[in-house]
């Protein structure tokens, strides 16, 4: 007969063997999901150089920038799902529209935080600041950016790895847009102060894998200091001292750029690698050039109009008066292709996407001035804005005449001289100052509206701009699209559908998308 310390043993003994398995079972989850066949830790340097043009051409020119164009009408959607959302159909609200871009920002959020952590005390190379302050320059232009065109969304939890580098939260919690926005003005900050500092560890500094400025530690503190001054701005409605953060903004923007040698230009696209407007619409053909904005630089006799437009011919059109001048209704358009005139843009292959543009920062500071009623710096700052404005449409206008793909089929035809700076000092003089005497703010707020117009990807900045002013009460850019009028402006963008399918969280808030007509993100005097 066993005894009782017999069966206690036999017990014993299986619940070791037990919790051998159980270990190993442990070891073998922990393997789960673990891409063993591929390297698993990158400098920090190439992880940059993915974010970067990731930044540039998926998050900065892609969708949201093509959707905003038509939204804010500097183009018209004429096809497919453009033209739904020019005609507020489905796109603007439908969780699909901007699933890529949405996947692409929280890579791009992922990444930065795999730098920074790389590159912080305790990191695998610790003591590369500048690469540290880079990534954080580029983790708040991407938290902006989810900010500003989805509200309130995962942030904090987003990104997040454990100690296999897995995702922490399968289901990351809604941040509030305010907290998003604290944690962007926190990492610029940072950043200011990591990029006076220098990269020490032996894997050496960021130099070409830094695609904007090649590792030059002072331009990019340049370019914080813009961003600074650009989301500053951004918050001036919810601001209870307005005047201070307008000083505020002043003292940031005489911290950046000088000239447009500064400017944070992605330009490294080719006859292979594509301006990102130039991708769309040469493989979608879905805009056309859009009568709105014809007609306001019309009204100004702005010499813009005859550089900007180019028939279905490919001609330029020369003015309003032309043959060839068919403009595309807001709002009031049929689905066709090949027919109206396009923008001169959509044709600009090799044009640079600005992540941050030497005419943005002096706009920014004329309308610092013009709010504080300092009109005569306004004017100064104003002036020196359109000029660099107007280089900058040329420099797209060349892009376009020189697009190699074009130039394949012949290229565009060329009919009017470029504008030169003596021309544009004379419209200033003529046109814009009595305007501005008039109105000094809207004429800075409608000259910025004129100058985003472009293939540099700044559609996005003049939407927020267009949200930020009507939250202000400041509704100064006339939008003709007749859909507006019906309630069926967007106010904002939908989440991505990979997430209001997985996550929880996301999916309560989205809802039947709808809300996308009647609730202003945060800083437009929402409550999300």
């Amino acid at each position: 007969m066993k005894t009782i310390l017999d069966i206690t043993k036999k017990i014993f003994g299986l619940l070791v063997f037990s919790s051998l398995l159980f270990s190993c079972s442990e070891d073998a989850l922990d393997k789960v999901n673990q891409d063993n066949d591929h390297t698993k830790d990158v400098e920090a340097k190439y992880i940059l150089a993915d974010v970067i043009t990731a930044t540039a051409f998926r998050n900065i020119g892609g969708d949201l920038s093509t959707y905003a164009s038509v939204y804010i009408e500097h183009e018209v959607g004429i096809h497919n799902q453009l033209y739904r959302a020019e005609m507020r159909s489905t796109e603007p609200s439908a969780a699909t529209t901007f699933n890529n871009v949405w996947l692409s920002l929280y890579d791009a959020l992922k990444n930065t935080k795999i730098i920074i952590e790389k590159c912080s005390e305790g990191g695998s190379q610790e003591g590369n600041q500048i690469t540290k302050g880079i990534a954080e320059v580029l983790a708040a232009y991407n938290s902006a950016l989810i900010a500003d065109m989805f509200g309130d969304a995962p942030w904090s939890e987003a990104g997040v790895r454990d100690e296999h580098g897995r995702p922490l939260y399968m289901t990351p919690k809604i941040d509030k847009q305010e907290d998003i926005y604290k944690g962007v003005i926190n990492y610029l900050d940072a950043a200011i102060a990591d990029l006076q500092g220098s990269d020490e560890h032996l894997t050496g500094s960021v130099g070409s894998y830094d695609l904007l400025y090649n590792g030059d530690a002072n331009k990019w503190l340049k370019l914080a200091y813009g961003l600074k001054a650009r989301y500053t701005m951004r918050l001036l409605a919810k601001t209870s001292d307005m005047n201070t953060e307008l000083d505020n903004v002043l003292s940031y923007l005489n911290n950046s750029f000088t000239s447009v040698s500064d400017q944070a230009a992605f330009n490294v696209y080719d006859a292979t690698n594509l301006n990102p407007l130039f991708d769309f619409q040469w493989s979608r053909d879905g805009l056309a050039a859009s009568e709105s904005m014809s007609d306001k630089l019309i009204e100004r006799n702005d010499p813009r109009l005859r550089r900007v437009f180019v028939d279905a011919g490919w001609s330029q059109v020369e003015g309003a008066d032309a043959e060839n001048f068919g403009m595309a209704s807001n709002g009031a358009v049929q689905e066709i292709q090949y027919y109206y005139n396009t923008s001169t843009f959509v044709y600009s292959q090799i044009a640079s996407t600005l992540f941050l543009s030497y005419h943005e920062v002096l706009f920014l500071k004329a309308e610092a001035h013009a709010r504080k009623g300092e009109l005569t710096d306004a004017e100064n700052a104003l002036e020196k804005a359109i000029a660099a404005a107007i280089a900058n449409t040329e420099e797209s206008v060349k892009a376009a005449m020189n697009a190699p793909a074009i130039l394949t089929y012949g290229g565009l035809e060329e009919t009017t001289t470029a504008i030169t700076p003596a021309e544009a000092a004379t419209y200033f003089t003529t046109s814009v100052k009595p305007l501005f005497d008039a109105n000094p703010l809207k004429e800075v707020m409608i000259q910025k509206y004129i100058a985003f117009f472009g293939a540099s990807g700044e559609a996005t900045e003049c939407y927020n701009d267009v949200r930020r002013l009507q939250a202000m009460g400041d509704d100064f850019i006339t939008l003709a699209n007749p859909k507006n009028a019906e309630g069926k402006f967007p106010l904002r963008c939908p989440y991505g559908n990979s997430d209001t399918t997985a996550n929880p969280n996301v999916q309560e808030a989205y809802g039947n998308g709808q809300y996308i007509y009647t609730e202003p993100v945060w800083w437009a005097g929402g409550t999300r």
